[in-house]
């Protein structure tokens, strides 16, 4: 959420900024609310003050045996005010909360500017890309051939885009997870959570994906709970509602979930095999930081991502996401993207965002300084890194001419495992 405080002293950067992101809110209305909310606001602090006046010159009236009538009569026209204008106040409140919830968090300065993806600037790659002295096979062809999933039985039993993963498919995935987890707990020391994956409204609205995107998440109407689209959802609501000491701060989490994703506007999209799919799993990386540290905490959160594909010797390349390419929540991002040999094209398998103080603000989340201030923190997170095109690239990279996968001894010894036949 934006700081409504900002916005009434700099409309104007607000506008500008938020255009980038290709948004057109009603600035205007929304200021005019904050001016109508407060001004109730006053007038119910004052007619409250006129109340216990009435209330005080009531009880001495009885004291001193005085006719108390008027001051009666005043108390309760008042107490009706008062019942009015509370009313008023908490429809303008809810009117107002609704336009700020569904404003995007305007685009960090030194991110490129741009309309859409094409726009988005490489950074850096690493590693090059496979040569074959034969032509390679898909994922899709080889996972068939070696039964490593099995896209027919999953789609009987929970529809298209359920991976349903078997024998040293299942294997192989499990081995990624494990592997991901000890490598950010054990290299740098982030701490382990395994959280729940059904949420609370609340906790969806914190990180963004509520009220804007509700249509994409999958929800439990009887029990009127989401499931998480990542992990970033339950990780980054540990802390709501909550004043951390500054002394504690960097804190730094990895989390394994199961992701749902309905994604209802993907229609069109590639959707053949692991590419796009509903449920997936995720290694997910969130950092809770002081304003001052987020963005060298962003630079650090990328290059701790990027270090499972060189852990996994996967040609990569970084791309700066451009303004009207960023996320609803991201002021600023990199996505990450590994070769897949036999698409023939790059994967996105991470976004390293911050959010600066825009998920913070809608979770009431904070720290108090050395001199006792208490402020809104920075959150940030990361993939690191999700499972499905990471499994695409590693067992196209990988694949021998009679359809196996052998992989190098450092890669091997990543995973626990040399070779599927």
């Amino acid at each position: 959420m934006i700081s409504i405080k900002k916005l009434r002293n700099d409309k104007d950067s607000f506008k500008s900024k938020l255009a980038l992101k290709n948004d057109n809110a009603d600035l205007d209305l929304i200021l005019s609310l904050d001016a109508k909310l407060r001004e109730l606001k006053t007038a119910s602090s004052e007619m409250r003050a006129e109340r216990n006046s009435a209330s005080d010159a009531i009880g001495k009236a009885k004291k001193a045996g005085d006719d108390a009538s008027a001051a009666i009569s005043t108390m309760r026209e008042l107490g009706e005010n008062i019942k009015e204008i509370e009313s008023d106040l908490q429809d303008v409140s809810i009117q107002l909360d609704d336009l700020l919830y569904k404003i995007p968090n305007p685009p960090h300065d030194s991110s490129p500017k741009g309309k859409d993806e094409s726009d988005n600037v490489e950074v850096r790659s690493w590693g090059s890309k496979p040569e074959f002295d034969f032509t390679p096979k898909t994922h899709t062809e080889i996972g068939e051939s070696l039964e490593l999933f099995d896209f027919i039985r999953s789609a009987k039993l929970s529809g298209s885009g359920f991976p349903l993963y078997t024998g040293q498919g299942a294997h192989l995935e499990r081995s990624l997870i494990n592997s991901m987890m000890s490598h950010h707990h054990n290299e740098y020391d982030f701490k382990e959570i395994f959280p729940p994956v059904l949420m609370k409204k609340k906790s969806m609205i914190t990180t963004g994906q509520l009220p804007k995107f509700e249509e994409d998440m999958y929800h439990t109407e009887v029990d009127n709970l989401y499931l998480a689209p990542t992990a970033e959802v339950p990780v980054t609501n540990i802390h709501r509602d909550e004043i951390i000491d500054e002394s504690e701060l960097p804190i730094h989490y990895v989390a394994y979930s199961p992701c749902f994703r309905r994604e209802s506007g993907s229609y069109g999209k590639d959707t053949r095999g692991l590419l796009r799919v509903h449920q997936f799993n995720k290694v997910e990386l969130v950092k809770f930081t002081t304003p001052e540290s987020s963005y060298d905490e962003l630079e650090t959160l990328t290059h701790q991502a990027e270090s499972i594909l060189q852990k996994l010797g996967l040609c990569y390349r970084v791309v700066e996401l451009c303004t009207g390419d960023l996320s609803f929540a991201a002021a600023k991002c990199y996505d990450i993207e590994i070769w897949a040999p036999g698409e023939g094209k790059w994967l996105e398998v991470s976004s390293c965002s911050n959010f600066e103080s825009f998920q913070a603000r809608r979770g009431n989340i904070r720290f108090r300084d050395s001199d006792n201030n208490v402020k809104f923190l920075h959150t940030l997170n990361g993939s690191g890194v999700a499972t499905p095109r990471l499994m695409v690239a590693l067992i196209e990279t990988y694949q021998n001419q009679n359809g196996t996968i052998s992989f190098p001894e450092k890669v091997a010894e990543f995973l626990g495992i040399k070779e599927i036949t």
